[in-house]
């Protein structure tokens, strides 16, 4: 006499899955369209961060760079207790070049790679100064001609603060783009053009800061769980 297979916990479960009647975690993932994804990521960073603050604090083009310069490899919270003592001393080009490097240095000390921060922003000054007459140049390429101004920190400020169109990315976007499939995750620079595509110019600015807010608080490099992120529990 025949005798069926008894069912095991495997075979039950695998037969509400193929009836659509429970779906297994990141489910949705495999049937969301591309266009789907980008709509629930903009309408989940704007419902948690619906006017997301720029973490630096400055008072005006210089010292906002001066401030990004130092966020290399540096928290925020550090860059602000250490760029609270700078300003107050130097919060203009000039000033800058009066303190000189070792006075520079030994203030951000707190900072990792002072040493070569300091020399970096004494230059930095120096060119302003020189090539700029203390203003700050409102163009990509005169921007990362200045000593330690790479991409990034250019678009932040072309973004921030002359308002122009830049989708500055960092790790945590880096990170989270390639979580939620918007990119490959092979360089940067594809990340950059990829999300640039993804969302519309008008939003660059707002979500540059929503991801690196949501990055913090949500998606995190290590013990990163999943099913517990609003967003990569869905789409990631």
């Amino acid at each position: 006499i025949f005798q069926p297979k008894k069912a095991t916990k495997r075979t039950i479960r695998r037969f509400f899955y193929q009836k659509q009647i429970l779906k297994p975690p990141g489910y949705i993932l495999r049937t969301m369209k591309k266009n789907e994804k980008i709509t629930f990521i903009g309408k989940k960073l704007d419902e948690l961060f619906p006017a997301p603050p720029i973490p630096l604090n400055y008072t005006n083009a210089y010292t906002m760079l001066v401030a990004v310069v130092l966020s290399a490899q540096c928290t925020d919270i550090r860059v602000n207790q250490v760029t609270a003592v700078l300003f107050k001393k130097a919060d203009t080009p000039q000033k800058m070049l009066k303190l000189g490097v070792d006075c520079i240095a030994e203030i951000i000390k707190p900072c990792g790679f002072f040493n070569t921060k300091s020399v970096n922003i004494f230059k930095l000054s120096q060119a302003l100064v020189e090539n700029f007459g203390g203003d700050v140049p409102h163009t990509f390429e005169e921007l990362e001609c200045l000593p330690g101004v790479g991409h990034k920190t250019a678009s932040v400020i072309m973004s921030h603060i002359f308002k122009k169109p830049a989708f500055p990315v960092d790790t945590h976007i880096h990170r989270l783009a390639e979580r939620w499939g918007l990119s490959d995750g092979s360089s940067v620079e594809q990340t950059e053009k990829d999300l640039k595509k993804a969302f519309p110019e008008s939003e660059w600015e707002k979500r540059h800061l929503q991801i690196i807010y949501f990055g913090r608080n949500y998606c995190k490099a290590r013990g990163h769980k999943k099913e517990e992120c609003p967003i990569c529990s869905v789409v990631g």
